[in-house]
């Protein structure tokens, strides 16, 4: 399994003008579909004179989770454009909106195809790629007297702590690197009384 990922690190916008018509590509972190559409209703609040919103994303380690919308442009015209650059700079847990300022003159299939595409380009371009790493999450179940022993694990390898209950019984969420995370659930196993269940990789 992949042990990092390209992803952007925020906003980002991109222009291309052809013909009268103005197309505004906006790239933004996203990696879920409720996130999606949020994002949709944020840009068509803030463009809401325009005349059509196209979008695509692209989600998981390996981008294979996706979709693509013309909003209402000829079929694949716009959506499909957007979604190719997102796979042309390899990146994923990325949103692109690209709005369009209708100019009074038609630039038929062979242009929408290029002023979207550009337009998401650019804004790619503008965008800060960065190379994230990707991690195990795990929930840590442990009781009380085995809790400097689990801390000095998740300190040895500046592993950060979320969800934290420190009682009799104690758990805590954590986030194990991916090429490493054998090795410290070996050690935390070996520790009395603690219990690791995963949450996910991401």
């Amino acid at each position: 399994m992949k042990s990092t990922y390209l992803t952007v690190n925020g906003r980002s916008e991109g222009l291309y003008k052809e013909k009268g018509s103005k197309f505004i590509g906006v790239c933004v972190p996203c990696a879920s579909a409720e996130k999606a559409k949020e994002l949709l209703a944020m840009i068509q609040k803030e463009h809401h004179q325009a005349r059509h919103l196209c979008y695509a994303y692209r989600f998981g380690l390996n981008g294979d989770v996706y979709r693509a919308n013309d909003d209402g442009e000829p079929s694949n015209s716009a959506g499909a454009p957007i979604l190719g650059q997102l796979q042309s700079f390899e990146v994923t847990n990325v949103f692109i909106g690209v709005v369009r300022y209708y100019g009074g003159t038609k630039l038929g299939v062979g242009g929408l195809i290029n002023a979207y595409r550009t337009a998401a380009k650019e804004a790619l371009l503008g965008a800060r790629i960065v190379e994230r790493e990707v991690f195990e999450w795990v929930r840590i179940s442990f009781e009380y007297i085995s809790m400097a022993s689990v801390m000095n694990i998740l300190k040895k390898y500046q592993l950060e702590m979320v969800d934290n209950i420190f009682e009799l019984s104690c758990e805590l969420k954590t986030n194990l690197p991916l090429h490493k995370a054998d090795g410290i659930r070996d050690e935390l196993k070996a520790l009395e009384s603690v219990e690791i269940d995963s949450i996910g990789t991401y």
